[in-house]
């Protein structure tokens, strides 16, 4: 029963990103041909509707999830930013492999991109061993508080994305000599949300929101407010799309209805990214040397988006069993795979 589930998820995985590749090939062939603008746009729509169908024909929370990341969330904003001759699609790449791969993965080009190799290999083998350790803790959860079980969680989303990520680098690295952008950067060291959000956690997703919302809502409302206040408003826009995409991904993964917690998350992040960023435009922080202290703030920072998710992100993960989902669905791969090695 396993073996036939598992077969059949990675027929449609397969299905699914066949389908991708002649779509985006069509963006390449022929509505790279379209004057930018809203024509070619209108070109790609059915495209970006397409992508944002195909998550659902898995059933698999893995699957869903990637597939939502990767076409839903960055192809889509990727391919709209090239509609209007922006983004990292602008200009053209040199060949088709380069253009789907550029759309559906966080790459960027470099002369002399780091070799996979170079990666530190302890601390991979670390989060090897913290993954293997997580998952075994599973097992006792009932007997873990639920301060223990939201670091869990959080740890859980973490490495799988980690793990996932780090296999694209490596095979694009193969292919194309490219490499990944970063998926975070310590975001445990942040010493405040503009920082944390910013600079160190989900650095892709801040790479496409900036032009995609941020910078077109700024210079729109620069017209008829001030300067901070556009800022204010840009910085608001781009967490509430966030959010929004964010609901639709965990539509696709619990295929419940949105309750919007999620939504309410990044639009309380954003109130207090903006007004974060206000405050330090005044003096009221150099009134305050200790809140400006890097233990202080990194203390609070961390402590403020542990707080929250616990109030509004997890939540609705939890009440689907998603988390028990993702752990079950680890297991049944190692067994799959030992299946296939050992008894085919």
């Amino acid at each position: 029963m396993l073996t036939r589930d598992m077969d059949g998820e990675l027929k449609n995985f397969i299905k699914v990103w066949i389908s991708a590749t002649i779509s985006i090939a069509y963006c390449y062939y022929i509505s790279a041909r379209i004057k930018a603008g809203v024509f070619r746009l209108l070109s790609v729509l059915p495209v970006c509707a397409l992508f944002l169908l195909l998550p659902l024909f898995f059933s698999s929370v893995h699957f869903s999830e990637l597939t939502a990341f990767f076409l839903t969330w960055l192809a889509n904003f990727k391919l709209i930013l090239f509609c209007f001759d922006q983004g990292p699609l602008v200009p053209l790449p040199s060949n088709l492999s380069r253009f789907i791969c550029f759309t559906c993965f966080p790459i960027k080009p470099q002369q002399n991109p780091n070799s996979p190799t170079q990666i530190s290999k302890w601390v991979f083998a670390i989060k090897v061993v913290i993954f293997g350790v997580l998952l075994q803790m599973y097992e006792y959860k009932q007997h873990l508080s639920p301060t223990v079980l939201l670091v869990l969680y959080s740890l859980h989303i973490y490495l799988e994305l980690e793990f996932a990520l780090m296999l694209v680098k490596i095979l694009v690295f193969i292919t194309l000599g490219c490499d990944l952008e970063p998926q975070s950067n310590e975001p445990y060291l942040a010493t405040s949300l503009q920082d944390f959000w910013g600079h160190r956690w989900n650095l892709m997703v801040p790479a496409i929101l900036r032009p995609a919302v941020y910078t077109p809502v700024r210079r729109l409302a620069k017209r008829i407010m001030n300067s901070d206040q556009a800022l204010f408003s840009g910085v608001f826009a781009a967490f509430l799309v966030s959010g929004a995409v964010h609901e639709l991904i965990f539509f696709y993964i619990t295929r419940e209805m949105p309750t919007g917690e999620v939504t309410w998350f990044f639009v309380l992040h954003g109130l207090c990214t903006a007004t974060e960023v206000a405050v330090k435009r005044t003096s009221l922080v150099q009134r305050w040397p200790g809140v400006s202290s890097p233990t202080v703030s990194r203390l609070l920072t961390v402590g403020f988006v542990v707080v929250t998710s616990g109030w509004l992100f997890f939540p609705p993960l939890i009440r689907s069993r998603m988390i028990e989902r993702l752990a079950n669905e680890a297991f049944l791969s190692i067994d799959f795979v030992k299946h296939k090695l050992f008894y085919f």
